[in-house]
């Protein structure tokens, strides 16, 4: 089982210009006081971005982060995530993404951007 099934991670749209995620908030997603674990949120961005760089190259290339920052804005307990990431440039070598973390009601939960480095 890779880290998308054991969190309940779908895919909803992968393009080269913008990627889709979705995630069900469960108890397994919890830090101790009953909220979404931050590091979800990192997690959603970065997977996103990736998927994203990723969808720009063939074999034998892929593309790794190396960087990833994330804001952490409004706090979850319950309900469905939605991220959305889109580039903000693709280079030959690195390339930059942002993403939003929304929350069913269109609160959005957490921002982020992540560099990935093609390989």
């Amino acid at each position: 089982m890779d880290l998308l099934q054991h969190l309940g991670i779908k895919i909803l749209k992968a393009t080269q210009d913008q990627v889709e995620l979705t995630l069900k908030i469960t108890e397994i997603h919890h830090q101790p006081y009953g909220y979404l674990h931050g590091g979800i949120n990192g997690v959603l961005i970065e997977t996103a971005c990736s998927i994203g760089a990723n969808s720009y190259l063939k074999d034998p290339h892929y593309a790794v982060g190396v960087d990833l920052q994330v804001s952490h804005l409004n706090k979850a307990s319950s309900g469905t995530l939605r991220v959305i990431a889109k580039p903000n440039k693709v280079g030959q070598t690195l390339h930059f993404w942002e993403a939003t973390i929304l929350l069913d009601d269109q609160t959005i939960i957490a921002t982020g951007h992540c560099t990935l480095l093609i390989k």
